[in-house]
């Protein structure tokens, strides 16, 4: 059976250049955070707030810690100042509690505006038209201590490629018409996240930059 690193390195090799790698580390014990450490990567997903701070007091300071999880406001104060990114911010009124933490904290948080696209309800995020509203009506510029990067996304749950394809492609596309028609003075908005272990090279087809890898580097989760 292969090691993590054999994993990794062999995943990375698969990958094309200027896509960005988030091991997706959560529910896996440090030991095998660190044997991924050992083998170059540097950026890691966690998807619960505790699991994430726990882990990053175990790991050497240069890991860049990404929040991929849903986030409760509840939870907000102890990860500002603590993540590289939140991928997740689902809606205006989580982005509007991370802003106000971060300006209490003195710090400047990057966040990524989850999309929902996904077939499932259970999946969170700002529908199409909700997350173009609010870029078109600027309510960004009202922001004092948060960096909008960029989008998230995930596709359906399902087997059938063509609907995980149309998925990734209406993300990106949602995208590229911020970027290029709604907010074209919007500047670092340039993070496509989309794509897992199963669907990875799908969502770069279609244009995804970070990619969230967990399961085809450390195995099954250890719940």
């Amino acid at each position: 059976m292969s090691t993590i690193a054999e994993r990794l390195t062999a995943l990375k090799a698969e990958i094309p250049d200027g896509i960005g790698l988030v091991a997706v580390s959560k529910f896996h014990p440090v030991g095998a955070l660190m044997d991924a450490y050992g083998a170059g990567q540097r950026r890691f997903g966690e998807s619960r707030v505790q699991e994430l701070l726990r882990k990053q007091d175990e790991m050497p300071s240069d890991v860049e810690w990404h929040f991929i999880g849903h986030l409760q406001t509840n939870k907000v104060r102890s990860l500002v100042g603590r993540t590289a990114l939140i991928e997740s911010i689902d809606s205006e009124h989580l982005l509007e509690c991370v802003d106000r933490e971060s300006e209490r904290a003195g710090v400047v948080s990057r966040v990524l505006m989850q999309v929902h696209v996904a077939a499932e309800e259970t999946k969170f995020g700002f529908d199409p038209e909700e997350l173009l509203d609010y870029f078109a009506s600027r309510r960004f510029e009202a922001l004092k201590a948060t960096h909008i990067c960029g989008v998230m996304g995930m596709a359906s749950n399902t087997d059938d490629e063509s609907r995980v394809s149309a998925d990734f492609a209406r993300i990106a596309e949602i995208f590229r018409d911020i970027r290029g028609r709604v907010a074209p003075d919007l500047r670092g908005f340039d993070l496509l996240s989309m794509g897992m272990s199963g669907d990875w090279p799908l969502a770069v087809a279609q244009g995804a930059n970070l990619i969230r890898v967990g399961t085809r580097i450390f195995g099954p989760r250890e719940y």
